[in-house]
């Protein structure tokens, strides 16, 4: 029994320290482009979380944190493979993700984008509009 209560103060440590570690990244969405309001730095955290252009943590809600879990997924081949697509004609808006396994970078008109570059750049905007509260 001694042994037992011994123990049980360690293992309240442990536990405690892992409270208040920060939430693990799944990407980082860098946007730019030559119109006002498209330049970017969205972080996107496991914890539900985002944070536009170094500001607070907002919460962006569970239907959106499977959003972008699901886009960790979709654009995982493709970062592995640092995959860069160059600007296509009239090119207004680029995007540069960053995943654990790599980076992927494409513009709004270049050829060869996939679904997965589609909703992140969808998602990207959605986020930026009604979580943070951007005007792009």
């Amino acid at each position: 029994m001694h042994a037992r209560r011994a123990g049980l103060p360690l293992a309240l440590l442990v536990v405690l320290a892992g409270c208040g570690s920060p939430p693990a990244d799944l990407f980082v969405v860098e946007r730019s482009g030559p119109i006002p309001g498209a330049r970017l730095t969205l972080l996107v955290s496991d914890d539900g979380t985002v944070r536009c252009n170094g500001g607070p943590r907002r919460d962006a809600g569970s239907d959106r944190l499977l959003d972008a879990r699901t886009l960790v997924r979709e654009l995982g081949s493709a970062a592995e493979k640092d995959r860069s697509l160059a600007p296509g004609p009239g090119s207004v808006l680029r995007y540069r993700v960053r995943l654990e396994d790599g980076m992927v970078a494409f513009s709004d008109t270049s050829p060869g984008r996939t679904a997965a570059d589609l909703s992140l750049a969808a998602y990207t905007r959605e986020v930026a509009r009604q979580v943070c509260g951007l005007p792009r």
